[in-house]
């Protein structure tokens, strides 16, 4: 069993524990509509990835009445 063979200081297990914090999200604006968006992700506002429309929006798509 691990057991610490001398105690750890409260120092050296803070300094130990000084990179475990959370980083703040990395947002780019997208290129198409210039909304915040995740990087290397579609955009979830216009569908847009690397200037192209790779998701079509819910107003964009065309529903026929007569199939349902």
């Amino acid at each position: 069993m691990a057991v610490p063979q001398n105690k750890v200081s409260k120092s050296r297990r803070d300094m130990r524990r000084a990179h475990d914090f959370l980083v703040a999200a990395n947002p780019n604006e997208c290129s198409n509509c210039g909304e915040l968006k995740r990087p290397h992700h579609v955009c979830p506002s216009c569908g847009h990835y690397d200037g192209r429309e790779v998701v079509a929006q819910q107003s964009d798509a065309l529903i026929d009445d007569d199939a349902a």
